[in-house]
């Protein structure tokens, strides 16, 4: 069996000048610690870092032998969102979803019921493919855990909790996957 080479660190965008190679990964794909890819040219690898990374494109995988492996965004199901971006936006975060800002859109990963709500007040939403990059977590890095709905993973944690106050104090773990839970929300 022959092994393949492994990447143990990745070179932020700026600190690597040289390409051997590219990959490209969707949000969800970017967003790993120990997998093995396949470059954009067929050439497999183990990511094997040493805790679970964001990845929002330009870096670089750094293999064991030397080769750089650019990460690039790839598309991917988007709604592109235009109307009252301020009043759509407060919409979308009160929900915890994965926005990516432009002066003229928000865009979000293509979502059934979000589509049904911004439709309901008003957005003008557009389906497209494209690669996502949504705003990072409130301290600039990392990911805001998005509450995903009608998709089933292998696993459930439904449960519900009270938001009955002005701030969100979730009692509830976000890990590194999905799960469906109600909101009884009363926001003051």
């Amino acid at each position: 069996m022959n092994e393949i080479s492994q990447a143990t660190r990745v070179a932020k965008s700026g600190a690597w000048t040289r390409s051997d190679d590219h990959v490209s990964l969707d949000y969800e794909g970017r967003f790993l610690r120990r997998k093995r890819l396949v470059s954009d040219s067929g050439a497999a690898f183990l990511v094997n870092l040493p805790e679970v990374t964001n990845l929002v494109g330009a870096e670089a995988f750094v293999l064991d032998d030397g080769r750089h492996i650019e990460v690039r965004c790839a598309s991917e199901p988007v709604l592109q969102i235009t109307g009252d971006l301020t009043r759509l936006a407060w919409h979308i975060g009160n929900r915890h979803t994965p926005c990516q800002i432009t002066p003229q859109s928000l865009v979000i990963r293509q979502d059934h019921v979000l589509e049904a709500m911004l439709v309901g007040l008003g957005a003008t939403v557009t389906h497209a493919m494209a690669p996502f990059q949504p705003e990072s977590g409130a301290y600039g890095t990392g990911r805001t855990m998005g509450h995903e709905h009608g998709h089933s993973h292998s696993h459930d944690h439904s449960h519900s909790h009270d938001h009955a106050h002005g701030h969100h104090d979730h009692d509830h773990d976000h890990a590194d996957h999905a799960h469906a839970h109600h909101h009884d929300a009363a926001h003051g």
